[in-house]
């Protein structure tokens, strides 16, 4: 039985996320010869160039490398509110469904939720909560709304992308209203690849913006922010006072830089797969799931009859790795680790395992 067990775990197709890509030969040479300093004292010259290039990519004038996607989003929050304030967002952003409500505790901040399909609301929506109240009802009643965040790919809704003319729709209204804006563009390189539109195009709105080497790209660490000078000078103060001050930062550092320059162009191989996929899992009874709704890499389907819990157990019993998401819900994630037969593969063991629930 144990052999078996270490049969099938050698074999496991690991679905759960992006998150758990390893690094490749190249970037491992790349990471082992990397030059290094005490970033603390601004000394890593590798971390230097990192950040250089993501600032670059991204139009915009300084970029501050941190260990996580979570780092680089509450610091941006702390960066451009003050306790009490308000944020906008998405009902299912990933800034406050899996942040551990950082935002709370680190920044005292009230997170106001905005509907929306797949995760993009609309202009009017954030207009409806920044239209200034009427003279009679006092404005110290409530906190004042400093901030609307967007993500970009979005997570629960499935990779999708945010339409470019809808950024720009809400860009208008934070303007009006001097309100900043911030992305969560963990999975921004993705957005690029699925439409063409370039990194800094879709950056050019948002006061900062965060994203990450260590889903779709790659690398082992880390993420960027991406802002103003004048505001990563403040992001480096909460940077350290969230604990996020490395020493020879530019071993893991050389990793991201290695995924920046070489990854971006293979991320439709993870497109390509999560559709295939897709289009697989529509042809198995027990689940539902609309192919085109497939925008990137992120794939996520329903069960009509079977508790997601059992079946996710059931398919890594068999070999294939997968995240429950409610009690019907189901999220795959696809990256550069995952080969095109290990599609046809997971698919197979996803329809022995629907046989054995059913």
């Amino acid at each position: 039985m144990k052999a078996l067990q270490a049969q099938v775990m050698e074999r496991m197709i690991d679905l759960r996320s992006d998150t758990c890509s390893r690094p490749t030969a190249e970037m491992r040479t790349a990471m082992a010869e990397a030059e290094v300093g005490d970033d603390v004292y601004g000394d890593d010259p590798t971390v230097k160039a990192l950040e250089v290039r993501t600032a670059e990519l991204l139009g915009k004038e300084d970029a501050v490398y941190v260990p996580t996607g979570t780092m680089t989003n509450q610091v941006a929050l702390r960066c451009q509110t003050e306790p009490g304030d308000v944020i906008l967002l998405h009902e299912q952003a990933h800034i406050h469904e899996t942040e551990g409500a950082a935002s709370s505790v680190l920044s005292g901040i009230l997170p106001k939720f905005l509907p929306g399909s797949r995760g993009i609301f609309a202009s009017g929506d954030v207009e409806a909560c920044l239209t200034p109240g009427h003279r009679f009802a006092p404005s110290p009643m409530s906190g004042p709304v400093r901030m609307v965040c967007l993500e970009n790919t979005h997570n629960v809704g499935g990779g999708a992308v945010w339409p470019l003319e809808d950024i720009q729709a809400v860009a208008q209204v934070t303007r009006f209203h001097e309100t900043a804006l911030h992305l969560d563009g963990a999975r921004l390189w993705h957005a690029t690849t699925a439409t063409g539109i370039t990194e800094a195009e879709y950056a050019a709105s948002f006061d900062t913006i965060s994203v990450c080497f260590s889903k779709g790209l790659g690398a082992p660490v880390g993420s960027c922010l991406v802002g103003s000078k004048e505001l990563m000078v403040r992001a480096r103060r909460f940077k350290q006072q969230f604990g996020g001050g490395f020493r020879q930062a530019g071993i893991i550092a050389a990793g991201a830089l290695h995924a920046l320059e070489h990854h971006r162009p293979r991320l439709q191989e993870t497109h390509d797969n999560a559709r295939r996929f897709a289009e697989g899992l529509a042809q198995l009874p027990q689940i539902e799931i609309d192919p085109a709704s497939v925008e990137t890499n992120i794939v996520r389907f329903q069960l009509t009859g079977i508790d997601a819990g059992d079946f996710v157990e059931e398919a890594y019993r068999r070999g294939v790795h997968m995240l429950p998401s409610g009690r019907d819900g189901v999220r795959v994630v696809f990256y550069l680790d995952i080969q095109a037969r290990q599609v046809d593969e997971a698919l197979s063991t996803i329809k022995e395992s629907l046989k054995a629930l059913v």
